[in-house]
């Protein structure tokens, strides 16, 4: 029976983060000019602002560029857990990379835990951080096993933690691992403290709506803008979630986009406390939060492939079930979406792109984890541009290769890829542009050929080739945040065409 028992509340009709939409984010002007500084950073995320922040500390010359606004991506996004907790990792990492290995990505991700905490201490930053414990629980016999696996891999890699049957959850589980001490927060205050610090008492230069397309390789190199101005560098980062440079990195067959759906809501249920998620799929995340003095909570989930799902919208409302039942829904105050990067190792790609080319840097694939991870590739790279070292170099460097479990996610991923472009190709498309209402899109036929169509409230028509620009799949549909998603490698177009997401850098050719 639903803990509910008020008529159902409706989603709001339009995504929006709660992160983005209560924070006063500042403007930042657009590239005009050629410049020259010591380091170029693409991507004004978790990593691309943190990095600036400790570069600009150091006193190097540093310029921050972005494609959209800052922090409206992938970090703007988060759930915004600080945590190593990264789902149920450590088993499956000890037995692919060793116990050494993986006590190294622990302590990199614990380690990135105390800089948070300590840069929000040194620089007194108002963001809601509380530490609390992470679970993963299950629900399912068929994951009691893993669950114990994961508790023996904290155990031997000594990380704190518990076993426990019945997580502090209001439904029944039959097992959870926790990991004490872990923490949580509201990243935009945080963040923007790093950038307004790095701009204005480091002399850091930032510029947004300004799109990095391409490097020019050397000492220095030369970062080139869709405009044609050039960043002079003698080092280039990307940051830029999927990098903007591949460099033979071959990044998108190498990793795999996925998105995840997210509900904060207002609960007749009073929450625990702890951050949560379930072992088993639909994946169903849980922590709470304080906005204006009330606690709410976000309820996430829903992870699938982009452009594989079902009608989006499904996925939020699958969310919506889910805590109608358990918290009791008063309200949906928002709801969004997050795409992230996951790595044929699971592993992010941290650090040069290349041996022959070390002033070439990337900072990409972190799994939905992004908060700590982000801050552990921000520590990483400051090493590596000032010379320092760094015992997390050699896991994370972006040119390995693990045979397992490389080799079959690579053999799976792609054939997935493969078989999303023919039958992309081969699709039968009836439905005519002039068929859509209004607020409606669709895979169309638009003179005599395959096109996408939206229809907006005012009753304009949009269409678009839906030829991938980067790689020819074909894109579909996504009702839920009215987009055009490529299921081949995760590229993001708006309904007007305009990219969003990479590995695609020129937007889907207007129809008229």
């Amino acid at each position: 029976m639903l803990k509910n028992q008020s008529p159902r509340v409706f989603l709001p009709q339009f995504p929006e983060s709660y992160w983005i939409a209560t924070a006063s984010i500042p403007s930042f002007p657009r590239l005009t000019h050629d410049i020259q500084v010591d380091v170029a950073i693409v991507g004004a995320g978790i990593s691309g602002i943190t990095t600036a922040y400790l570069l600009s500390k150091q006193g190097l010359k540093v310029a921050l560029i972005e494609a959209g606004e800052m922090l409206t991506g992938t970090t703007g996004h988060t759930t915004a857990k600080i945590t190593a907790q990264h789902d149920l990792i450590y088993d499956e990492f000890i037995s692919h990379l060793g116990k050494e290995q993986t006590r190294l990505y622990y302590e990199a991700n614990r380690e990135a835990f105390q800089f948070i905490k300590q840069t929000i201490h040194e620089h007194q930053i108002s963001c809601d951080f509380t530490e609390e414990d992470a679970y993963i629980y299950t629900s399912s016999d068929e994951f009691v096993e893993k669950i114990a696996a994961e508790f023996a891999a904290y155990e031997a890699l000594g990380i704190p933690g518990d076993y426990l049957e019945q997580a502090p959850l209001p439904f029944q589980t039959k097992a959870a691992v926790v990991m004490k001490h872990q923490a949580q927060f509201n990243p935009m205050p945080y963040l923007l403290h790093l950038a307004n610090h790095a701009a204005q008492k480091q002399g850091c230069q930032i510029y947004e709506h300004t799109t990095a397309v391409s490097i020019e390789k050397g000492n220095p190199a030369t970062v080139i803008t869709n405009e044609g101005h050039r960043i002079t560098c003698k080092y280039a980062v990307s940051c830029s979630h999927f990098p903007f440079y591949d460099g033979g990195g071959f990044y998108f067959a190498k990793m795999h986009a996925k998105r995840a759906y997210i509900l904060a809501v207002k609960t007749s249920e009073q929450f625990p406390g702890g951050m949560f998620i379930s072992a088993e799929e639909p994946k169903r995340s849980l922590r709470s939060f304080m906005a204006n003095g009330e606690k709410m909570v976000l309820i996430a989930g829903e992870s699938h492939k982009t452009g594989q799902g079902i009608c989006t919208f499904k996925h939020y409302e699958a969310l919506q079930n889910f805590g109608e039942q358990y918290l009791g829904i008063q309200e949906i105050c928002y709801r969004w979406s997050a795409q992230d990067l996951v790595t044929l190792d699971k592993l992010p790609y941290i650090g040069r792109t290349d041996s022959d080319e070390p002033n070439i840097l990337v900072a990409t694939g972190y799994k939905k984890w992004g908060m700590t991870t982000g801050t552990a590739a921000a520590l990483l790279i400051e090493k590596l541009v000032t010379g320092g070292h760094s015992p997390y170099q050699e896991l994370f460097k972006p040119d390995r290769f693990h045979a397992d479990p490389s080799i079959k996610t690579f053999i799976v991923q792609n054939a997935d890829v493969v078989d999303h472009f023919i039958s992309g190709k081969l699709e039968m498309i009836f439905k005519k542009p002039e068929e859509l209402q209004n607020d409606e899109g669709a895979v169309v036929r638009a003179n005599g050929k395959r096109a996408g169509a939206y229809r907006d409230q005012q009753g304009q028509l949009h269409i678009v080739d839906t030829t991938c620009t980067h790689m020819g799949c074909e894109v579909e549909w996504n009702d839920g945040e009215r987009t055009w998603d490529c299921p081949c490698h995760g590229s993001r177009f708006s309904y007007k065409g305009g990219v969003l997401e990479g590995p695609a850098k020129k937007p889907l050719k207007r129809i008229e």
